[in-house]
């Protein structure tokens, strides 16, 4: 494997890692600090809204920069923001250190990303999915790591500083197998010269719109199944974590299938097979709240939304005339405002009406995924008739001017 692979993959891994390690510890956090269901989906929210303001001014870094620097930096300074989350004195110095976490993984979000379009366009071959199933194999090993420190009954002032320390050093040599944008820099005219009407063009629009759901989905996993399991099916705090194991092993699974299945089914039936899986999981942890199914439903979560973002981004940075940052940027904009908006949701719901209402709501949001994804396949279909009919169409015009 070429180390501009290994490298990028590397990067994907270490962030789903140390995200998934402190987010299995959330139920501890929300005791240091005495929040409420609303209070912590208002801090999460602060994540959110740093990445949503990061992630346009993200795509226009790169294309003034490139890619290469800004995952550089986002990368190091993740190792560096993550440990400092139990040492906060107080809720209002959470929610700003929050804020740094949302500006910092939004822009190395868009930018690894950039990174591995750069790297599938040299492979000349479908491999988004294989980068985000690094990322999820990460979250899975942060997650099964949360457990095991959380069964140890290790403070969080111990477990996350050690593991930024490890993920720290191998960061260091991720970053320097790094693709360098190998395009002339641009001046500041020709950058503003990309009109906004490209960067939101339909087809990014319609692909922002998907992400939407499925990041809103995938981030209500990560946020709230441990909560969901210890809090409502009763699974006990040294078990809870398992529920968000699950989850991320599914999303792993499907994404190293993600890039062959690509190839068999094409994308828009293989998006619309993974929403209404993702559908029917969340219904059985929803209908039956005991540890099992909610597991076994979280599993399906996770197999269903496991390729839609990743095929949502390669499409977005290959959109014609647009640099793969540009694109990437519009799709993940949108995508995660479904991060800003479903953390405060979901937590107000849930202090009227319980976790279990609450996590309706993305239920809700996944059924409308399924019919946006449905809606696409027809779309397909009917401008593959309309494009044959035209093809067919030249063709008997062609044959009736060659007759004598």
């Amino acid at each position: 494997m070429n180390k501009d692979r290994v490298g990028v993959t590397l990067i994907f891994s270490l962030n789903g890692f140390l995200y998934a390690n402190w987010v299995s510890r959330l139920p501890r956090l929300q005791e240091q600090f005495s929040l409420d269901h609303s209070e912590l989906g208002t801090a999460l929210l602060t994540i959110s809204l740093g990445a949503l303001l990061s992630m346009p001014l993200t795509g226009r870094i790169i294309v003034r920069t490139g890619s290469r620097r800004l995952t550089t930096y986002a990368a190091l300074l993740l190792c560096f923001i993550t440990p400092a989350i139990p040492w906060m004195p107080n809720y209002a110095s959470l929610l700003g250190l929050f804020f740094a976490l949302g500006l910092t993984t939004g822009s190395l979000d868009v930018s690894m990303n950039a990174q591995a379009v750069m790297v599938e366009s040299r492979l000349n071959k479908p491999i988004m999915s294989s980068f985000h199933a690094w990322f999820s194999a990460g979250m899975m090993l942060g997650a099964g790591s949360g457990a095991f420190f959380n069964r140890l009954e290790w403070p969080m002032t111990w477990h996350l500083p050690l593991m930024a320390v490890v993920c720290l050093g191998a960061a260091l040599w991720a970053v320097g197998q790094l693709i360098t944008d190998n395009r002339p820099r641009p001046t500041a005219a020709s950058t503003e010269s990309v009109p906004r009407a490209r960067r939101f063009q339909p087809e990014l629009v319609s692909l922002g719109l998907l992400a939407f759901c499925c990041m809103l989905a995938e981030g209500a996993m990560a946020d709230w199944s441990a909560n969901y399991l210890e809090k409502v099916a009763k699974a006990g705090r040294y078990w809870a974590p398992i529920g968000l194991a699950a989850f991320t092993a599914a999303m792993t699974i499907g994404r190293f299938l993600g890039d062959h299945l690509r190839l068999r089914l094409g994308d828009e039936r293989l998006m619309r097979a993974g929403s209404f899986t993702a559908l029917s999981g969340l219904a059985i942890a929803l209908l039956w709240p005991v540890f099992w199914t909610g597991t076994l439903g979280f599993f399906l979560v996770g197999a269903g939304l496991s390729s839609i973002v990743p095929i949502a981004y390669s499409t977005a940075g290959k959109a014609p005339g647009l640099a793969p940052g540009v694109g990437i940027s519009a799709v993940s904009t949108i995508g995660y405002a479904g991060f800003l908006l479903g953390p405060p949701v979901i937590g107000y719901i849930s202090d009227y009406l319980g976790l279990r209402v609450g996590l309706s709501f993305v239920w809700l949001l996944l059924a409308v995924m399924a019919i946006m994804s449905v809606s696409l396949t027809v779309r397909k279909a009917r401008r593959e008739q309309a494009e044959t009919a035209v093809r067919l169409a030249a063709k008997r015009q062609k044959e009736a001017y060659s007759l004598p």
